[in-house]
């Protein structure tokens, strides 16, 4: 689809279900926006140089720039020893963004919290980046937007519930010809998305002369090496990434269905939930119970 925005050009847009992810081919001067659509939503992000994949987003070496919560104005760096700016992070409406914690896996919620099967970002990620010949092996640590985290005065991580809302988005401005590959994630009962799961939009525009002006100027250094510069220079396989046509997704877990589970409280059960709903969640009692019954149960049952 293509249609006019302001003095942007819109050239797609999707909306991603819970449970999926999509590999998208965003060329240099182009724009991703991940956009809210019910909010609290957390987006795992992985990004790849789209024309060799062995220089990937690095979450360590964004971290060592501009801390735990990387916002607008910040860049999304590769790996060394290419150290290069990916993406130029362009807007951010919510600033609750992190990369210190790893993607969720299917042995994360195995070990920890017993389910033999559950949505995940790691198994989301691998399918999503399949269809560019990627394999699981190849998921990195994940740029995690709409995550609220910090450390503690121990040193120890912790996450909290987000506050953002409808509407809400960051946008990516390429700096280089990228394959990146947004997930829903898969964490519903952790603090990580208020305990829910929620579908995001996804729009890639092209971006303005103004836009790509505003992005800072980086010189190249002589240290930021390419295999060029490397003792063994031979590449042992093909590293471009090609789209496949013959893909056809096939996420674990999805579609992902939701029943109605009505939970009957007295006249006292439910002024005591009411006094203790956290006011985030409005009029959606629904959400505030759920919020109520996790958290005792991590309490409770995980010490956490």
């Amino acid at each position: 689809m293509s249609a006019l925005t302001g003095t942007r050009e819109l050239l797609d847009s999707w909306v991603l279900e819970p449970g999926t992810g999509k590999a998208i081919e965003l060329l240099r001067g182009q724009i991703l926006r991940i956009e809210q659509i019910e909010g609290s939503q957390c987006v795992d992000f992985n990004c790849f140089n789209l024309h060799d994949y062995k220089e990937y987003m690095h979450t360590g070496r964004t971290r060592t720039l501009y801390g735990i919560n990387p916002t607008k104005g910040h860049f999304m760096w590769s790996a060394p020893p290419r150290e290069r700016p990916m993406a130029y992070i362009l807007e951010d409406t919510a600033g609750c963004n992190d990369v210190m914690f790893p993607r969720c896996s299917a042995y994360l919620y195995e070990s920890v919290y017993g389910f033999h099967t559950h949505t995940n970002c790691h198994d989301i990620q691998s399918e999503a980046q399949r269809e560019y010949g990627l394999t699981p092996d190849d998921v990195h640590d994940s740029f995690n937007l709409f995550m609220k985290t910090g450390v503690d005065a121990n040193g120890r991580m912790w996450i909290d519930r987000q506050s953002s809302a409808p509407g809400d988005y960051v946008e990516f401005l390429a700096v280089m010809d990228l394959l990146a590959v947004p997930n829903v994630c898969g964490a519903d009962i952790m603090k990580t998305s208020n305990f829910a799961i929620r579908p995001v939009r996804l729009s890639i525009y092209s971006a303005t002369d103004d836009e790509i002006a505003s992005v800072p100027s980086f010189a190249p250094l002589p240290s930021q090496r390419t295999p060029a510069d490397f003792r063994q220079p031979k590449i042992k396989a093909d590293r471009a990434l090609r789209k496949d046509p013959a893909y056809k997704a096939e996420f674990a877990n999805t579609p992902i269905r939701y029943e109605d589970f009505a939970v009957p409280l007295s006249a006292e059960d439910y002024a005591l939930f009411k006094s203790l709903a956290d006011p985030r969640y409005g009029d959606d009692e629904g959400a505030a119970l759920r919020d109520i019954v996790f958290t005792w149960w991590h309490e409770r049952f995980l010490g956490k």
